[in-house]
């Protein structure tokens, strides 16, 4: 999902794993889309260590910037979306698009466990999100 949001960019954003990803890189940043699994209904691990690695080096510096959200989940998704939207509430992100759940129907151990395939309509609306966020930062609109 993250990669088909970055291609929608056409080389205008920049696409950083959570554990890579640092306060300067955020706040070198324009907007941000924010993109991640749900695990056990809530946001990843990973996630989380990258919003307590930079929420306060970045505190009261980002206020305004724009921010989306793609989650991919197993049933729902909206426990990923709600923490990540308490989070960016504290840096006064402004949230430009509706959020995208992408759900997967994953339930049982075997599928859970099991490579996830992301389809290709849901792809086509990342892919969009991307191009959107992009073409909003570059005409000044967010």
């Amino acid at each position: 999902m993250a990669s088909a949001i970055c291609a929608g960019a056409e080389g205008r954003g920049r696409l950083l794993a959570a554990e890579e990803a640092q306060p300067a890189d955020l706040f070198s940043a324009s907007g941000y889309v924010f993109v991640c699994p749900e695990n056990l209904g809530s946001m990843t691990g990973m996630m989380k260590d990258l919003f307590d690695r930079c929420y306060y080096p970045l505190l009261g510096r980002v206020e305004g910037r724009p921010y989306a959200t793609a989650i991919a989940a197993g049933s729902d998704g909206r426990g990923a979306q709600a923490q990540i939207d308490r989070i960016v509430t504290g840096w006064r992100l402004r949230r430009v698009a509706d959020p995208l759940i992408v759900n997967l129907g994953v339930q049982s151990p075997e599928a859970i466990l099991a490579e996830k395939r992301v389809p290709s309509e849901a792809l086509d609306q990342c892919h969009q999100l991307g191009a959107a966020i992009a073409e909003g930062l570059a005409l000044g609109i967010f």
